[in-house]
């Protein structure tokens, strides 16, 4: 993947498009549901308000050393947005997240974005390391971040669970 940005990637039923301001359109409604932040925090946005953020993180990191890669997820099927997937990668690791609007649970569509987003990470780049974040009482997250082969951790922060998985490693003996 390129330092400066994300490259489109594609799951069974769903394309991972890099985020753009014109996202914040469709978006906003995407992301409308307050039940969306019940584990996070926050609120919905506006449109305004919305697509000033995408600027910000289309913009990209203002530390050279982490790179912020962002994707709106879109449903193949009828060409809706439906959610997105995200990553901060700070040398050969990624921070992940991931959230699909309440419209579009329920369908597998996060497992799928977030497995997906990791088999991008770990084959394409140099990132060996990926970890998520998962309120502990937030089970259908969880269940998200097992099926994209991550593993709880004893480690918390600010109160979630830090999730884990490592690159395989090739050609080690023994």
């Amino acid at each position: 993947m390129p330092d400066n940005g994300p490259e489109a990637f594609s799951t069974s039923r769903l394309d991972a498009l890099p985020l753009d301001v014109a996202h914040a359109d469709e978006m906003t409604a995407v992301l409308a549901d307050p039940a969306l932040y019940a584990y996070t925090g926050g609120a919905p946005e506006d449109t305004d308000t919305l697509r000033a953020r995408y600027a910000r993180q289309s913009a990209g990191s203002p530390d050279p050393a982490e790179l912020w890669w962002n994707w709106v997820l879109r449903v193949r099927a009828d060409g809706c947005l439906a959610g997105y997937v995200q990553a901060t990668v700070r040398g050969s690791r990624a921070e992940i997240a991931w959230v699909v609007g309440g419209a579009w649970q329920g369908r597998g569509y996060a497992k799928e974005a977030a497995a997906g987003l990791v088999e991008h990470l770990l084959s394409g780049c140099d990132v060996r390391t990926v970890v998520a974040h998962v309120h502990p009482d937030h089970a259908a997250s969880a269940a998200v971040a097992a099926a994209a082969g991550l593993a709880p951790t004893e480690e918390s922060e600010d109160g979630e669970v830090r999730w884990h998985r490592e690159a395989a490693r090739e050609g080690r003996v023994g």
